[in-house]
């Protein structure tokens, strides 16, 4: 189900430009010192905080075991304004040469997990193991049986999950500052493993790089 509502996003390629343009992002902190690191790039000063495979949003955190998330901050002087573009960001990890692009929220979308999401058969297996515990003759599973599907998320739950994250990307185009929101950045890799990290700058305001990690 997943699969389909991502491949009607890509279908869409105008119509999801329009939504990240849309897009409100995340209240900015009141000063670029809450975040994690700030740098300069121009007039703007550019704050940002690693959330790893955490997807925060304004309803509660979600989850990516294929994307990691900077939640980050842009600020300049006062009535000041910006282009901004997701392609101007990049994320370095481990110190590699090959550098990630930071993508648009749509590609995330397929790897999302509501944490407090729960499938109604998890509740309904609790329900008949206690009745077989309490000698209801309930058949267990078969020794050496495959394990069961991954439980299929409603398409609600997963709309639901899409317009959180749509509302807090980083508002695209021609912007007002300060303002803030998440980049996405694709990794498959353990958080564990992470042992350095930079975010990397490059657009209208100038060029700045960000270490988050250490």
């Amino acid at each position: 189900m997943i699969a389909g509502v991502f491949l009607s996003l890509q279908g869409q390629d105008t119509q999801t430009a329009e939504a990240q343009s849309e897009a409100k992002g995340l209240p900015p902190r009141v000063a670029p010192t809450d975040y994690q690191r700030q740098a300069q790039a121009g007039a703007v000063t550019i704050a940002a905080e690693f959330t790893g495979h955490a997807v925060p949003t304004m309803q509660g955190p979600l989850t990516s075991e294929d994307y990691v998330v900077v939640e980050a901050g842009l600020y300049g002087p006062a009535d000041s304004r910006i282009q901004i573009s997701s392609g101007d960001f990049s994320l370095r990890i481990n110190g590699r040469k090959q550098i990630l692009p930071a993508q648009a929220y749509g590609w995330i979308l397929t790897s999302l997990k509501d944490p407090e999401w729960e499938p109604p058969e998890a509740v309904e297996s609790r329900s008949k193991s206690k009745l077989s515990a309490g000698g209801g003759g309930g058949q267990g599973s078969e020794p050496g049986a495959p394990p069961p599907p991954p439980p299929k998320i409603p398409v609600p739950v997963q709309r639901a999950m899409a317009q959180r994250v749509q509302r807090a990307a980083l508002p695209e185009g021609d912007r007002p500052l300060p303002l803030a929101g998440l980049l996405f950045f694709q990794y498959r890799g353990k958080a564990e493993g992470i042992r350095s990290v930079e975010l990397l700058y490059a657009g209208p305001a100038g060029k700045a790089t960000l270490k988050l990690r250490p």
